[in-house]
């Protein structure tokens, strides 16, 4: 049996204040980190024991993974990253506080840009410093691959990928995986692990630092 552990990071500084994050770059708070401790001590009471793990580029989930692997007594293990893993990005919302903006937009679009499908927020502009392309860590990707703003199809549609090229074989390898990542990178992957319908994935939540255990047959069959 094959064992993966999905996890979103815990409570960063932007959840504590209200604002939008996406591919913004800032820190766990305090909270934050003492969620990433007790998700430690819960997968290592629980008898988890991973052979590898996963997270974004983002230093809220680095600093999550790094904190549970150190709960877990398994520090030692690969950790490998992978931008696909990324938070979904918000385009012009980045940044800016949900309240301020739900006053500005109205209630119905903002829930639609945030838990919609295929409603992807306004982009940045060409030229603002929040674009990924300035950021040195996405240098290597081309300009194509790079968003301005994402919806949770777009996000999806990344986050296969990376199951299919990086996170399956790595499951299949090991024995044991885990990913620490985001609310909706990890929403995208739950969609594809359980075949959700848009529907579905639109009411699913993903708590910060809550573990979401999902067990694998030797054929990589989901079980019940």
């Amino acid at each position: 049996m094959k064992e993966l552990v999905l996890l979103r990071h815990g409570e960063s500084q932007w959840n504590a204040e209200g604002r939008f994050t996406g591919w913004a770059d800032v820190p766990l708070s305090v909270r934050g980190r003492r969620e990433s401790e007790l998700a430690g001590r819960r997968l290592r009471e629980s008898g988890f024991q991973c052979g590898a793990a996963y997270t974004s580029l983002l230093m809220r989930a680095i600093h999550t993974l790094n904190i549970v692997l150190a709960g877990l007594d398994r520090a030692w293990v690969p950790v490998h990253k992978d931008w696909r893993l990324n938070e979904k990005h918000y385009g012009i919302l980045q940044g800016r506080n949900k309240r301020e903006v739900t006053q500005e937009m109205g209630e119905e679009l903002v829930h639609r840009w945030r838990r919609a499908y295929d409603c992807p927020p306004p982009p940045l502009p060409a030229g603002d410093a929040r674009l990924p392309a300035e950021d040195p860590r996405y240098a290597s990707l081309p300009p194509a691959m790079l968003p301005a703003t994402e919806s949770l199809q777009d996000t999806h549609r990344r986050v296969r990928a990376c199951w299919e090229e990086l996170l399956r074989p790595a499951l299949y390898a090991t024995g044991a995986l885990l990913v620490v990542a985001h609310g909706n990178s990890l929403r995208a992957l739950v969609m594809h692990l359980r075949g959700l319908s848009p529907a579905e994935v639109e009411q699913l939540e993903i708590p910060t630092a809550q573990p979401l255990k999902f067990r694998f047959d030797d054929d990589m069959k989901l079980l019940p």
